[in-house]
């Protein structure tokens, strides 16, 4: 039964020396910078939403360190299966912010034509399938990838992200059973910020940890500090290269604290502790990664600065360039279900053609959630 956390950084910024993985200066950076981009959009995301310029919003303030190091330790070309709530994955992968927030606005250059939940994003050129807001439901789905992959023999890895309240839905058991069954090489990090919305971990499991649940499924667990971006890496790192050399998959459950509300229209001094709030506040990982950088020399307190800076004008640009585009077309209704679009469905298009008119979204309704 795996207890002891590991953990690389102190709250301090102090390296364990024999524990630092090997990284470049430039990989520290990008590390560092995804994270604070990573920040300056969830904040720039409720903003809109407070707002009330898009709908809503899922921050993931505080976990930054256990998404972007987690996906940094794997290839481009591996994919991944998502909840709502890394988005760093995404701009770790390339992704532009305006594209990201495209879908929050639901506009004429959203992905998905604003068919989906704002946040629900799907980027098939970066590798991560579609979010879907059923909980847990791509646990399964990473376990069916990571099986074709292994069918394929093409040296892929899948990764699929979940949190503690998704360990007590079917797909967690469905798909650990199937991939430990299979030796498929999926690698599950399982967020744990401690709180399903309300729900905390104490109602969710019995278990001392959600990384001990692996025994039952013949793969190994660990448990990591989520909070220190480079145990992160290092322990996924070393769950891809079991995975990617054919020996199954791995639990990695990343410890960590959501340090803000579980969605936009959550309101977490309702039922949790405030204290825990400053207690956690206090294992920041950002900042607590930035003084491990000052520490080594790679930043100083202007650098830091001017990163945060940098970060926090890309994303007020990208929201701009997202709010001013029009919402889809009314055609796009039409499009990309059928192969061949049926008669009664003609019909309908040439009729609301016909009618002309402003069909778009009342700005003044109230969203439903």
């Amino acid at each position: 039964m795996p207890e002891q956390l590991l953990s690389v950084l102190g709250t301090d910024g102090a390296v364990k020396k024999k524990d630092r993985p090997s990284l470049s200066e430039e990989d520290l950076r990008l590390l560092h910078g995804t994270m604070v981009r990573t920040r300056k959009l969830d904040e720039r995301g409720m903003m809109l939403q407070r707002q009330g310029r898009i709908g809503f919003y899922l921050p993931s303030f505080g976990e930054e360190a256990s998404c972007v190091g987690s996906a940094f330790a794997a290839e481009q070309d591996d994919v991944i299966a998502q909840s709502y709530r890394q988005p760093g994955i995404a701009l770790l992968r390339g992704v532009n912010p305006e594209t990201m927030l495209d879908n929050c606005f639901g506009n004429a250059e959203d992905i998905v034509k604003g068919r989906q939940m704002p946040v629900h994003y799907s980027f098939k050129d970066a590798g991560m399938i579609s979010i879907s807001s059923p909980i847990g439901t791509q646990i399964a789905h990473g376990a069916g990838i990571a099986l074709a992959m292994k069918i394929k023999r093409d040296g892929r890895v899948c990764m699929t992200f979940f949190g503690d309240g998704a360990t007590s839905s079917n797909d967690f058991h469905c798909g650990l059973n199937f991939a430990g069954v299979s030796d498929a090489p999926c690698i599950f990090a399982c967020i744990n910020n401690q709180w399903a919305i309300s729900v905390p971990l104490s109602k969710q499991t019995a278990s001392l940890s959600i990384a001990g649940k692996s025994a039952a499924y013949g793969m190994p667990g660990y448990l990591v500090d989520g909070n220190d971006v480079l145990a992160v890496y290092e322990a996924t790192r070393q769950a891809v290269e079991r995975a990617r050399n054919g020996f199954g998959p791995t639990l990695l459950e990343f410890l960590t604290f959501r340090m803000g509300p579980h969605s936009s229209s959550d309101d977490p001094s309702r039922y949790r502790p405030t204290e825990l709030e400053a207690e956690w506040k206090a294992k920041d990982p950002i900042d607590r990664f930035e003084a491990f950088l000052v520490r080594e020399g790679l930043l100083d307190e202007e650098a830091v600065a001017a990163i945060h800076a940098e970060a926090e004008a890309e994303m007020s640009k990208a929201a701009k360039a997202a709010a001013a585009k029009p919402p889809p077309s009314v055609d796009s209704m039409f499009d990309d279900v059928y192969a061949e679009l049926p008669a009664h469905l003609k019909e309908q298009r040439e009729h609301l053609r016909a009618e002309g008119g402003d069909h778009t979204v009342d700005a003044t309704a109230a969203f439903p959630l």
